[in-house]
């Protein structure tokens, strides 16, 4: 019965689905789609199977606290519903899931509405890797008649930056690509830096694709204002507790197919960008400060913390 949740853990690792949002909804349809089609008796058979799903998903990603937490929030449901028969705890596992994938909806539109308040005519803006949400606010902006011109650099190993690069020509926006190195060298052209986000943790810090921190440091040091532009429920609670947020290293291929022998490749996934070099952090609860997380969770997702 986990075969389709099995199916989408592996093409989480495979990177067939790339960004935090992406992986969070097909998470959240594979425990609908178990739970539709599940043969478990009775409420205990029920929850089991919900947990080895949610074992099986946790373990493709080690950076994806949005789906750790819309799976935690579907079971939550499932065990608070006071129902026992598994037909109405299918029902909950579906009604918890439509309403997880309603609040990200909400939180997107929310988030490209405040965001896109920040582009002006004639802005230049600098972005590094490809977030949906960073690309849906750009797409808010232009649609609002703003034109303004977009720096991505390409993102190595895997180049996510060009997925940005052809949406934004899509957009019809001025786009510039570069190479991640050349970033400096283009700071002083951006009005300001913006990029999503893979996990927020208690301290405020960030953790999205690798070279997002030297990013972060050039912009500070060119006086750039540096934005990440993310939901709220990237947030992972473990970090409060004393964990860190894993940093999960792929596969040295990315980077070079045939090396020499003896050779170590190392390829991290992420880094950590340390709340001092955020500007803001443009979330569905408005522009915020870093610093301020775990009291705006408390308010807004106290149900994360339990």
């Amino acid at each position: 019965m986990l075969e389709s949740i099995e199916t989408t853990a592996t093409k989480i690792k495979r990177l067939e689905v790339q960004g935090a949002r992406n992986i969070a909804i097909v998470a959240i349809k594979a425990m609908e789609t178990l739970a539709q089609e599940t043969k478990a008796k009775n409420k205990k058979a029920f929850l089991e199977e919900l947990s080895e799903a949610k074992e099986i998903l946790f373990a493709s990603r080690e950076t994806e606290p949005l789906m750790r937490n819309a799976v935690r929030w579907i079971i939550n449901q499932v065990e608070r519903g006071g129902k026992e028969k598994v037909r109405d705890l299918a029902k909950i596992v579906s009604l918890a899931s439509q309403r997880f994938l309603k609040n990200l909806e909400d939180s997107k539109e929310r988030i490209a509405e405040i965001g896109a308040r920040r582009i002006r005519n004639r802005s230049v803006i600098l972005t590094h890797c490809h977030s949906s949400t960073v690309t849906y606010l750009l797409n808010k902006a232009r649609s609002e008649e703003k034109f303004f011109r977009v720096i991505c650099t390409e993102t190595r190993p895997i180049f996510q930056g060009r997925i940005t690069a052809k949406e934004m020509l899509e957009l019809g926006v001025d786009t510039t690509l570069i190479v991640d190195s050349a970033a400096r060298f283009f700071m002083n052209q951006a009005d300001f830096v913006i990029v999503g986000a893979d996990a927020i943790t208690s301290e405020g810090n960030v953790i999205n694709k690798i070279g997002t921190s030297m990013i972060a440091l050039l912009a500070q040091e060119a006086r750039t204002p540096f934005y990440v532009v993310s939901e709220l429920l990237k947030f992972d609670p473990a970090t409060m507790y004393g964990d860190y947020e894993k940093i999960e290293e792929r596969n040295p291929n990315e980077i070079w197919k045939d090396p020499p022998e003896n050779l170590t490749i190392r390829n991290p996934a992420f880094d950590i960008t340390r709340r001092d070099f955020i500007h803001g952090i443009i979330c569905e609860e408005g522009i915020i400060s870093p610093h301020s997380v775990i009291g705006v969770m408390h308010r807004k997702y106290p149900w994360v913390f339990e």
